[in-house]
């Protein structure tokens, strides 16, 4: 099995890519492939992050990052804006599910991540936390984190490539 891991930006994806990245969420999210390439070019932003996991030039899996902003609140109350990495999506082809391959993208991920010089932050149900914490990643309290502009009544936020974050509260914009 031969695979390759590439990191590109959004403005230097191909039609092609972009409708292969698509169809591989359809999977998951079935809202039809045009619903997704219309999400696609609604949503995303040119310097977005897409991470592209092939096995024989195959697209079999995808993460999304976004670069988005957050309001840092650092103890006592000083404010600054920082820039993260908004940790929005990561899929495998169903037919390469659970022969570990997905670890194999988590460490693509977060050494794209480091690479970066930002800081990540993901939401997750609480069946994936266990996945995340074994690859590094860190669950931040629900009193440590605010989300500005995206509704959820019950989630886990998590946080990579960041210290001291439990010295800190976080206001995440994950539109803007």
């Amino acid at each position: 099995m031969n695979y390759s891991f590439i990191s590109k930006t959004s403005n230097k994806l191909s039609k092609i890519q972009v409708k292969s990245i698509c169809k591989l969420k359809n999977q998951e999210w079935k809202f039809g492939i045009k619903s997704q390439i219309d999400w696609y070019y609604k949503n995303v932003k040119q310097n977005d992050i897409h991470n592209l996991f092939f096995i024989n030039s195959k697209l079999i899996g995808y993460t999304f990052l976004r670069k988005r902003t957050c309001v840092v609140e650092k103890m006592p109350r000083a404010k600054i804006f920082s820039k993260y990495l908004y940790f929005d999506t990561l899929i495998l082809d169903k037919k390469f599910r659970k022969k570990k391959l997905s670890n194999l993208m988590m460490n693509f991920n977060n050494s794209v991540i480091k690479h970066s010089g930002y800081f990540s932050f993901l939401i997750c149900k609480c069946k994936s936390l266990s996945f995340y914490k074994k690859n590094g990643w860190i669950k931040l309290k629900n009193n440590k984190i605010l989300l500005k502009d995206h509704l959820l009544s019950t989630y886990n936020g998590m946080i990579f490539n960041n210290k001291n974050y439990t010295k800190k509260k976080y206001h995440f914009f994950i539109k803007k």
